[in-house]
């Protein structure tokens, strides 16, 4: 399991620790705002078109050729930008390392559902889930100190020894899982499975959290910033975030094993503890603003588990590729559309009234998204 916590680690270090040092520290490449979000975009992009490829494909040959090419494509192409350290091969680095991650992302997910038995998706999940935290959390940071240090050559290069490492280590140590009969699969038949609510509510709860955890990573600095806090304080609130959500999915996920907690329950208290958080948000004070950072943080924490638990235990095991690649492309949708949305209502009104419009549709979500009773 190492590895693949491992892989998850990489791809959200991948993701942040580029995207939040290109503004400020790539003025070679990024000569205007529309730059920037274009370049911002490259990445999710990729995933959004290519997860629920790649998903597909690790059905039908086996997820761990799919990781395995994924790993080495992200290294191949962070390791391009270390060869040719131009603004133009930045584009073609970033481009290339969205779509290795669209590989090695759903791969992943599939070999923790496949190597475990589902009394133990919980906690598997749950601590795949955590490193993908850390690798979210420590990427900004220590994307920045790279930066400092060497420019975008190191931290591309760092990412081409991280890649390749987890690549040999995923090769001496995930074991051979061989991909399982399955039948023919028409058009009509994926429709129904991708809007069978055993698949679409849990999908819909993962959105929802990464949705929720984007606008607090993204928005919250600007309350903070708003109350006159300085950098440092604002990113200690989206640490707090981050570092709330890591601690809490391992706990969920043995919760859910144990049988102390249903993935029903779960998804609701994860809903309520996000919309709650976004509520505090929208208060003044600095004292409101962490408690929002620790509610957010602890509501997706509950939700992610659990959700792709849920996904685990309704999917046949020889579909389980394309169902975790779909439902990863529904989080990416999710991880754009909540600071899309917070940000439209802001323009209509102020940030607090767009942290309020959230908090409504995630107690909407409270009622509608959580599976059904078993």
């Amino acid at each position: 399991m190492w590895p693949l916590y491992a892989a998850g680690f990489t791809t959200a270090f991948g993701a942040h620790a580029v995207a939040a040092n290109l503004g400020a520290s790539s003025a070679d490449a990024v000569t205007s705002l529309l730059t920037l979000g274009i370049l911002l975009a490259l990445y999710d992009g990729a995933e959004v078109l290519l997860k629920p490829v790649f998903g597909t494909i690790a059905d039908r040959i086996g997820a761990r050729p799919v990781l395995l090419l994924g790993l080495v494509g992200f290294a191949v192409a962070s390791g391009t930008y270390v060869l040719v350290d131009s603004p133009g091969w930045l584009w073609v680095a970033r481009l290339g390392q969205g779509a290795a991650a669209s590989a090695f992302s759903p791969a992943a997910s599939t070999l923790v559902a496949r190597l475990n038995p589902a009394s133990k998706h919980g906690r598997a999940f749950g601590s795949y889930g955590f490193y993908k935290s850390i690798g979210y959390t420590a990427g900004p940071l220590l994307g920045g100190g790279l930066v400092w240090l060497g420019g975008f050559r190191l931290l591309f290069g760092v990412m081409t020894v991280l890649a390749a490492s987890v690549a040999v280590w995923a090769l001496a140590a995930v074991p051979v899982v061989p991909p399982l009969p399955r039948t023919r699969q028409t058009v009509l038949d994926l429709a129904r499975r991708i809007t069978d609510p055993a698949f679409l509510r849990p999908t819909m709860a993962l959105a929802a959290a990464t949705a929720a955890l984007s606008v607090g990573v993204g928005f919250l600095p600007v309350t903070g910033a708003s109350d006159g806090l300085g950098t440092i304080a604002t990113g200690a609130a989206v640490s707090l975030l981050a570092a709330t959500a890591a601690i809490v999915q391992p706990r969920t996920g043995r919760a859910l094993d144990a049988g102390r907690l249903t993935t029903r329950t779960g998804i609701s208290i994860g809903l309520g503890l996000a919309a709650l958080g976004f509520g505090c948000a929208a208060l003044p004070g600095v004292a409101f603003l962490l408690i929002a950072a620790a509610l957010i943080g602890a509501g997706t924490g509950v939700i992610t588990p659990l959700g792709f638990a849920a996904l685990a235990a309704s999917t046949p095991p020889e579909r389980l590729g394309q169902t975790m690649g779909t439902a990863e492309l529904g989080r990416e949708l999710g991880d754009a559309g909540g600071p899309l949305f917070v940000a439209a209502v802001a323009t209509i009104a102020v940030l607090d009234v767009g942290y309020l419009a959230l908090a409504v549709l995630l107690l909407v979500g409270l009622v509608i998204l959580r599976p059904k009773r078993s």
